[in-house]
């Protein structure tokens, strides 16, 4: 295992997985302008790095994140946002590298849009998740009203949106928002484990696959399968591909090489 440490983020990386802690307990992981550039540079080193194949997102002290750190913004005027990435050090670019949030108690406004920039979200039993930026006279506007609708039903979007109510761990696995519910503590460990499993398949068909699901959103129909395949074909040729179709034959794990 190997760690890199900021006061205000941890990077630990064991064996193809890493994992970024925003270590702000004391004010329930908010973020400010340094932490949001602190979470960006974690996401280009692990984007940098071939040996890590998946990485998971948290908070220390059994919070996932409070969104904005309102003192902090208050005192400098500066709002939480890398050059790199945007808002919060991930909303406008997330990484390449797939990403598991893992989320113990609130995520609202900020923390929920935090972790809707992530691929999939493992939540803990006492997770709460919302966007009650209406309430406030505001919007969503850290990729909320953006990426709600991508994971649940428009009509369920316009509800959580419009009427800023949250919902607990099981509607929101239920809505099909939470891939997993975990135990209360444990959300970590079952985001741990499943970015093992994502871990542990092809890195390059993973990373393909992963483009394709984020960025086809976007493509004409007329030209999905062109662009599809630009991204398929080298697949299709490198030594994974033939790797994986030995191991098949063989009945035997694969040993990938195409980092």
């Amino acid at each position: 295992m190997t760690a890199a440490t900021d006061a205000r983020v941890h990077l630990e990386v064991d064996g193809p997985v890493a994992v970024v802690t925003i270590n702000r307990p004391k004010v329930r992981n908010a973020v400010d302008r340094p932490t949001a550039e602190a979470i960006s540079a974690a996401w280009d080193e692990i984007d940098g790095r071939s040996d890590i194949r998946a990485a998971v997102l948290t908070g220390a002290g059994g919070f996932f994140c409070a969104g904005m750190d309102l003192k902090a913004f208050s005192a400098t005027k500066e709002r939480p946002i890398s050059e790199a990435r945007g808002g919060f050090g991930i909303v406008e670019k997330p990484p390449r590298t797939p990403v598991v949030a893992a989320v113990e108690g609130k995520a609202l406004g900020g923390g929920f849009e935090i972790a809707l920039a992530c691929d999939l979200i493992v939540a803990a039993e006492d997770a709460w998740f919302g966007l009650p930026e209406v309430k406030r006279g505001l919007i969503a506007a850290a990729g909320g009203v953006l990426r709600l609708p991508q994971r649940v039903p428009r009509s369920v979007a316009k509800h959580l949106v419009l009427t800023g109510e949250p919902v607990g761990a099981y509607e929101a696995e239920r809505l099909g928002l939470v891939t997993e519910v975990a135990r209360t503590g444990r959300a970590l460990e079952a985001a741990v484990e499943l970015a093992g499993r994502i871990a542990s398949n092809a890195p390059m068909a993973v990373r393909g696959a992963k483009q394709i699901l984020d960025e086809s959103i976007d493509w004409p129909v007329a030209e999905a399968f062109a662009r599809q395949q630009a991204v398929t074909d080298p697949v299709r040729a490198s030594r994974d591909a033939a790797e994986g179709a030995r191991a098949f034959v063989e009945k035997r794990d694969p040993v990938w090489v195409d980092g």
